[in-house]
């Protein structure tokens, strides 16, 4: 795998600014900080196979390439268990698609497959953990469904628990919008609510969560609105204190901010704002969304415009105002992730087979390029992992 780096001359000196953001705790922790970072892959009609292990080094923002972790097929997203032990990886190809369950090797980088069971549905492409890592959410994108796995002690999946086909009046994009398509699942902050993005109602459905026996009912109110007539919700965050919500919709490029109410589960408008610099007309799909550790900025990616949008996130009201439009250095930046220190953010270009690693500036957010990493097939998902 041929890698090029580039850092750039400011490298020493935003890495001393970031460290005096930092109290003396967190700067402990970062300074011995390793991390193994797992990227899922296409793997079909590409030189791919599957998913890649790297060593990411948080006090410099440095990646190594560790070679293959594991082969399998279209690992179209990753997620690792809060313990972590364990890798699960969606596997999208195939009818159905299906869900493997991996241990994790933290010395060799590698994952050693547990159990693979049927997604029960077609085009898996989000996944997520609940709160006591019991058990496993899956989003089948094709098929509009989801479906909950128990976690069973060795990591591997047990039989589903609930398995809910999403239902609501289709957008009118007739190209992207001819049947309900889950594209990220997560729950609440306080576990009690499952979260559903579907592209093809333009709406966030909510299931209430019974954590005990890992089964769905729907919530009252059952879906979240007001979403734009055509806008796809593909992906969505919440503030890390949980009081806002914010809904990535890819077919409008927007993102939709939300007032949490925990006690109800339900949200309240709080505003929409642009994703794309004015006067954009290009083609454009956005993909991916995250809110910083600090609450203070919120970063998305652009596909087409090759992209992160740059927010900074109201602390009083959370509305969001656009700071910086930072291009990528590659195409296709489906997915981004910010490392588990939050001083780096690292860009995964699909289609140009390169990961681009970036500071943030702990005092304005804003995003400089360190290093890119070349040679990766199809990049479009990564997760942290501490490397032990």
């Amino acid at each position: 795998m041929k890698i090029t780096v580039a850092f750039c001359s400011l490298l020493l000196l935003t890495s001393s600014l970031i460290v005096l953001a930092f109290p003396a705790s967190a700067r402990k922790s970062a300074a011995d900080s390793h991390y193994l970072a797992f990227v899922g892959t296409y793997t079909n009609k590409t030189d791919s196979k599957g998913i890649y292990a790297f060593d990411f080094d948080a006090t410099t923002g440095k990646l190594t390439p560790k070679g293959l972790a594991a082969a399998t097929p279209d690992p179209s997203w990753v997620v690792i268990h809060s313990s972590g032990k364990f890798l699960y990886a969606a596997n999208e190809s195939g009818q159905p698609g299906s869900v493997t369950s991996f241990a994790i090797d933290a010395q060799s980088a590698k994952l050693t497959q547990l159990n693979q069971v049927s997604a029960l549905g077609e085009g898996p492409c989000h996944l997520s953990i609940d709160k006591t890592g019991r058990y496993l959410f899956l989003a089948n994108y094709s098929s509009g469904n989801v479906v909950v796995f128990p976690i069973l002690p060795d990591g591997k999946l047990g039989e589903p628990t609930a398995n809910v086909k999403n239902a609501g009046a289709l957008g009118p994009n007739k190209g992207r919008q001819e049947g309900p398509h889950a594209h990220w699942v997560e729950v609440s902050p306080d576990n009690r609510f499952l979260l559903v993005a579907d592209l093809g109602i333009d709406t966030i459905l909510s299931y209430s969560f019974d954590a005990t026996k890992g089964t769905l009912a729907p919530n009252k109110p059952s879906f979240l609105r007001p979403l734009a007539a055509g806008a796809g919700p593909r992906h969505a965050a919440f503030s890390p204190d949980g009081r806002y919500f914010y809904v990535l919709s890819e077919l409008n490029s927007t993102v939709t901010v939300f007032a949490y109410a925990p006690d109800h589960g339900v949200f309240g408008f709080l505003g929409v704002v642009p994703m794309l610099p004015s006067g954009f007309e290009g083609r454009n799909d956005a993909a991916e969304i995250a809110v910083h550790p600090s609450g203070k900025w919120l970063f998305a990616s652009n596909r087409g415009n090759d992209s992160i949008a740059s927010f900074a996130v109201d602390p009083a009201k959370g509305t969001l105002t656009l700071l910086t439009i930072t291009p990528t250095g590659g195409k296709e930046p489906r997915h981004f992730a910010i490392d588990p220190t939050g001083r780096y953010l690292l860009a995964e270009n699909q289609n140009s087979n390169t990961i681009v690693v970036f500071a943030i500036d702990p005092a304005t957010g804003a995003l400089k390029q360190l290093s890119q990493t070349e040679g990766i097939p199809s990049p479009i998902c990564l997760a942290f992992c501490p490397a032990h």
